[in-house]
């Protein structure tokens, strides 16, 4: 049993590790059991959430939507030396902001392990209701429908700059203007790219972006882990 479990857990725990974006000297990169992220301090918050979704785990998450309720308590992520925001620096009633998860709590429902770290403040990001609650989460459930066929990785957060407002109660949080959403497929070698502001906006497939502008405006060098050829090839077109 124990071999078992020693071949086991990798395969479930360090999945979500490929492709993950290029580190920067000032990362602090924080991997979960089922998706990674990269926290900055000045902004309280993820520059991006990356993570693995395969049709197994949607059917697994759509059997256990009853089983395992979205967990709303929100939790300071501790697991990383500065430690993340607090639930009480994001609170709609006095902000006019959600605590809009990063990697969707829909696409976590795969064990208590995963409802509990997708609750975690590090996988938080301010957004205004009428945009989390329509055309993004509209975006999510595209992105489930692609996880249905093949298995994908999603790479997604806010953009972040010096010029943001910022709310929050104990922490500063730095509320993005603009979201992106990086959706690869690496079976059919195609990626998707999206870039929407942060308010109510129109169908999300009008947002469709190459990731090459998303990198110039984040910073970030998105799966430099594939061949050269390939990855210009894919970040240069819608």
């Amino acid at each position: 049993m124990k071999k078992l479990i020693l071949l086991f857990i990798p395969f479930i725990c360090f999945a979500q590790l490929k492709f993950l974006p290029k580190k920067s000297i000032d990362d602090c990169i924080v991997e979960h059991t089922y998706y990674s992220l990269s926290y900055v301090e000045k902004h309280e918050q993820a520059e991006w959430v990356h993570y693995r979704l395969d049709p197994k785990m949607v059917l697994t998450n759509q059997k256990n939507r009853k089983k395992f309720k979205t967990d709303r308590n929100y939790y300071q992520d501790r697991t990383f030396k500065s430690k993340s925001a607090h639930k009480d620096d994001i609170k709609f009633s006095v902000d006019g902001f959600e605590r809009g998860h990063l990697a969707p709590a829909a696409d976590m429902k795969i064990d208590s392990i995963s409802v509990r770290e997708a609750a975690y403040m590090s996988n938080i990001s301010p957004q205004k209701k009428d945009f989390n609650g329509q055309e993004w989460l509209r975006l999510e459930k595209h992105v489930r429908s692609l996880a249905k066929k093949n298995e994908i990785y999603v790479t997604t957060g806010g953009v972040l700059s010096c010029d943001l407002q910022s709310i929050g109660h104990k922490n500063k949080v730095s509320v993005p203007k603009l979201f992106y959403k990086i959706i690869y497929d690496d079976k059919n070698k195609k990626m998707t790219a999206y870039l929407m502001p942060n308010k109510k906006v129109e169908p999300f497939k009008n947002y469709r972006v190459t990731v090459d502008l998303i990198e110039i405006l984040t910073g970030i060098d998105f799966y430099y882990g594939l061949d050269d050829i390939l990855e210009e090839k894919l970040e240069s077109k819608y």
